[in-house]
Order: C-alpha cells, then structure tokens, then sequence
C-alpha cells in the first residue's frame, strides 16, 4: 500500500474504449463499489450512436463517467481527474474532457501505427498531438500484462483481452483504496454457474492490475474519499430506468389493481419494459407487442378491463402513440406512457439524451386534447415520479405523459430504499354497482374524474370508443353544444390537477437578481451551478418544475420576485415558450443546448455570469 495517502471531497473518472471493452461493466462495478463504501455517486453512462461502428475508431468510442465524492453528488461531473483510455480513438474522443493536472491511464499496447491511424491522427505520436505533455500519463501495457497474468487459465486469447478491462479497474481500485471484494462476488455471481473459468480470469485480471500500480511507483499518491452523510437507512444503485420501474409497480400495489405494461422496445427506454418483465412475482402482465401502436393499443384495452395500464418509449415512440393517446383522453382511462427522450427529430440520436418532446408530450395530438405531464429529476427520483403519474392517471381518470430523458435513465445514483407504508394509498373512482337510476359512464366525482366500471358487471354495462360521447350517458353524440361542454370538461379536469399538487417551490432565497428556471433531468447540474455562485455571494435561486401541465400554484409569485430569469434546457426552448404562454408578464431569458449531453456545470456558471453583468 502507498503511503502517501490523501483524502479528497470528490474525483471524476471517466473510463473509455471501444464498444466492445467492457467500459460500461467496469464503470458500474467502481461505482457500486464506491456506494457500498458510502460515498455519494452519480454516473454518466455515454453509449456510441452506431450499433457497431469500425472499432478503433472515435465513433465506435464508449464511455462511462462516474463522480463520487464524500457528500451527496447530484450530478456526474464536468471534467475527470482520471481518464483510463483503452486505445487512442478513446483517448482523442474524451481529451476535451481532462480537468488540468488529471491522471491520463492509456494501454501502451494500443498505440500502434494501425491504431493510431484508425483513429485519425495526423501524426504517429498521440501525446504530444493532444497537447498532453502537461498532463500525469500513465502508459501501462494492459493488454500484454493481462495476458501474461491469465497464461495459465487455459481460456483462449480472445477470453482473455476481454479480460483487460478488468486489469484497468484494479489499477483504480488501487489509486483510490477501494476494496475489490465486492467486483469479484458479481463476477462470480455472473459467471460461475456459465462459465466459472471467465469468473476466475476476471477476478486474477482485477488482482493484476491492483498489485501492478502498487509495486510499479507509477502514482505518486493514493487517495480516500469519506462516507458521504446519508440519511440513515438501507441503499442501493439503482438507474433511472429501473426506478420507473419500481415506481410503476409500487403505484400498482397502492392502488389494489394489478399492472400491465403493454410497449415495444426502443432506445432508451427498453430496460422497462425489461424489468417490468421480471416482476411476475408481483402479478405484473407485460406484452411485448408488434409496434409502438400496438403497445399503447394493448395497454388501453388493459385499462378498460381494470388494468393500471402504461406504456414506455421514447420520442419518436410518443409519435406512433399519438393518436391512440387521444383514445385514451376521449375514453377518460387512466394510462400512464413513459416517454425517455432522447435526440431527434426521427430517428435522431438513439443513444443521446436530449429534453425535445416537451411541445410532442404537451400538444402532440389532434383536436383540443390535453393530458396531465410530470417529469422525472435524477435516477432515483424516477420511482417518486413514476409512483406520482400512476396516481394522478388513476384518481383522475386521464392519460399521463411521464417525461424522463437518457441522461437519468442510464445514469445511476444512490437510492434509499423506501418503506411502502410512507406511500399513499391510491384511490381509483372505481364503481361496484350500478347506482339508483342506472350507471352513467360519464357522471363525474369532485375532481371531474368519470367512473371507472369494469367489463362484466351486471348493471354496468356501457359503451366507450373514440367519437365525441354524451356528457352524461356516454352514447354517441355529434351535438354542437355537448361536444364544447366535453372539450370544456377535459380541459378543466387536468386543470384542477392543480389543487392536487403541492405549490411550486423555490431553492434558494425567495428574491433575488437572477431565477434559474428547468425542469425534468437538468435538476443536478442547474443546482450545483446555483451553489457555487450563492457560496460566492450571488442572488441566484432555482426553480425547477416537475409538474409541467398543469403548472403548479404560486409559480408566478415566485417569478415576480427576480429581477430576471434564465429558462434553461436540453432544447431550443420549448418550456420557455410555453411559459411564455402561461404567464405573458415576465421576460425570459434562454440557456439551451441540443448537443447530445447534459449540461456542464462550468458553461452554465458563465451564462449566468454574463446575464448577472
């Protein structure tokens, strides 16, 4: 062990290679073994576009960004303090990512002429090309050392080069003093009852590259980070997309109803519907159907029989669904559709996160047409929100477009596990027996919510489709005036979802020079941005929303208070225009950014900045 042992608050390290280097593995198995630790984490997972690009080469480039640090993190960081690049394509995609003075680890067998070139360099020599002289370089030859310390396991030279990943996550075991207990338990966990031999040869790879950087001097230091001050109570990682999950099914218990899930894989949200799929233990019906309309189709049908319903995609998904979603708004059945965004327009950017479907959740269908939207803040808020869109789609008998995005549904953090007795019940307006003078499909409750009868009840029987209904009978109307009280109606009942929602707050002082205003998975790096200027003296506040339509009360209130107000997101400003729209009094500013990833904390600094002057 090094001696020279200092504590650090937080470090960065992003770990990158080809899409077939394992960097996703190796990057989750650091961070789950620094929560274990107790540190506070938040990952980036960065996935190339292509399926397969030509390996070797910058498109073909996969990342995976872990910040973990000894308080809560609420975002993966801007830049790293270590970069381990398993060949120069990786080296030369994330070079603009290097904090200065960072730790640069790179395969020294990868940088051959070939590689080099396929990676497109102009010259044969990367260091001094990317400016990296400045810069602690590490040139370890991983994949050589690997195969040397995996000679005797008998598995074949491809088995083992796929092993190296696991040799440059002992080096980072080793630098920051974390134990490699738990990544051998999940390598056994994996391997051992398909192949015991590949679990043992990742588990000697992790050991090689642990006693490599301890007897080699190659780092002048070794470094801790402490527990971060949790909230007591029992942890675990857990990715955006398995909270929604998990949030889905919690919503499911509370209301007594069992789940469906009727969707058709899409990038990114496919995990889902996956994990949906394993929980049969819980009564939860999952339908992989044909297409994207299928799938909502299916899910709509559920509900009709007495199903909590949902379906998942992302953006050009929630196109394909559009005008079934309208069915669901005439027919006034609950049904929650998760939509994780990613790039577009069409098929657009499958592997990038973008906030673009905001206008396509809020007004992406035909006629006056409205539907309850919230979105999710961080990986482990998606359960909050998911649990939240089933109860305000079942208690008020509407659609509700759950807004995640790439960025959180990929990325991962620690969550504290709830209790389910700290939930709400759930309280569908669901109708038993007919009542005196018959049933009335369209009768309504306090929250203009309609009874919810399921098929094959004697004295409930009733007709439901997408033609304009009578506004009490549910028969098919066509009258001018009843069409307006319907259209009326539907709009004022997601209105009055207001009075079901708590008011909006505000982080920060209650006035101020500067409101920084977003919404959905921007929350962590807008807030950072919003502590580092108030740790300096700055007036800046965040308002930040998650109820999208309706707004919650009290959002003006809080606009008035700030001499002026940046609306910043994923887009070229879709929530400004529509705040806009709903308050005219106020000028907004714009911070927007459509380049396939989250925001920097340091760029979004300098925006406020230049609007404080």
């Amino acid at each position: 062990m090094n001696n020279n042992v200092q504590e650090l608050q937080d470090v960065v390290i992003r770990f990158s290679g080809d899409s077939g280097d394992g960097m996703q593995l190796t990057g989750t198995l650091f961070s789950d073994t620094s929560a274990l630790l107790g540190n506070g984490i938040s990952t980036f997972p960065d996935y190339p576009a292509e399926i397969r690009a030509p390996q070797g080469t910058v498109a073909g480039v996969s990342g995976f960004q872990v910040h973990f640090g000894a308080q809560r993190i609420c975002n993966p960081g801007d830049y790293c303090d270590v970069l381990v690049a398993m060949n120069p394509a990786a080296l030369k995609a994330n070079r603009k990512w290097l904090k200065p003075g960072a730790t640069v680890i790179i395969d020294g067998d990868s940088l051959t002429e070939e590689h080099i070139r396929r990676a497109g360099y102009a010259t044969l020599d990367p260091i001094a090309e990317l400016g990296l002289e400045e810069y602690n370089v590490v040139i370890p030859d991983i994949t050589s050392m690997t195969r040397e310390a995996l000679r005797e396991t008998g598995l074949d030279n491809k088995s083992v080069v796929k092993c190296k990943n696991m040799f440059a996550l002992g080096i980072c075991f080793y630098l920051y003093n974390r134990p490699e207990e738990y990544a051998k338990r999940y390598l056994e966990s994996k391997f051992a009852k398909k192949n015991p031999a590949v679990a043992e040869a990742n588990k000697l790879a992790i050991d090689a590259g642990y006693n490599y950087a301890a007897n080699t001097h190659q780092f002048a230091n070794t470094y801790t980070i402490a527990p971060a001050p949790l909230e007591k109570g029992t942890y675990r990682s857990i990715s955006g997309n398995v909270a929604t999950a998990w949030g889905l099914c919690a919503a499911a218990e509370k209301a007594g109803l069992p789940l469906f899930c009727g969707s058709y894989p899409i990038t990114p949200a496919t995990v889902i519907l996956e994990e949906l799929a394993k929980r049969k233990d819980l009564g939860v019906k999952t339908v992989q159907a044909e297409d994207e309309i299928a799938g909502i189709c299916t899910a709509i049908g559920a509900a009709f029989a007495g199903n909590f319903a949902v379906t998942t995609t992302s953006g050009p998904g929630l196109s394909l669904k559009s005008e079934a979603l309208g069915l669901a708004v005439m027919t006034e059945l609950p049904l929650v559709v998760v939509d994780v965004q990613r790039g577009g327009p069409s098929t657009g950017l499958p592997t990038k996160t973008e906030q673009s479907d905001l206008q396509q959740a809020l007004y992406g269908r035909n006629g006056e047409c409205p539907v309850i939207v919230v979105a999710a803040s961080s990986p482990s808020d998606c359960f909050r929100w998911a649990f939240e869109a089933g109860r305000l789609a079942m208690e008020h008998m509407t659609p509700v477009v759950l807004l995640t995005d790439g960025f959180i549904a990929n990325g991962s953090e620690p969550w504290r596990i709830p209790s389910m007795k700290d939930f709400p019940a759930i309280h569908p307006p669901i109708v038993d027996e007919a009542p005196e003078g018959g049933f009335m499909p369209y009768a309504r409750n306090e929250k203009l919510a309609r009874g919810w009868a399921f098929p094959g009840k004697v004295g409930l029987e009733h007709r439901v489709g997408g033609l304009e209904k009578d506004a009490l009978k549910g028969c098919i109307s066509h009258d001018p005036a009843n069409h307006q009280k319907m259209v009326d109606t539907r709009a004022a009942k997601v209105a009055l979802v207001a009075e079901d929602i708590p008011a909006q707050e505000v982080y920060g002082d209650a006035e101020g020079d500067l409101l920084v205003v977003g919404w959905g998975g921007t929350r962590g790096h807008l807030q950072a941005a919003v502590d580092r200027m108030r740790a300096e003296g700055r007036k800046v506040s965040l308002c930040h929303f998650n109820y999208i339509n309706p707004l919650p009360k009290g959002t003006d209130g809080i606009f008035a208070k700030f001499r002026r107000i940046v609306v910043c997101e994923l887009n070229e400003g879709q929530f400004a225009n529509y705040l806009r729209q709903q308050f005219q009094q106020f000028r907004y500013e714009q911070y927007n950014k459509c380049e396939g990833l989250p925001f920097t904390v340091a760029e979004l600094i300098q925006n406020f900045e230049s609007l404080l002057k």
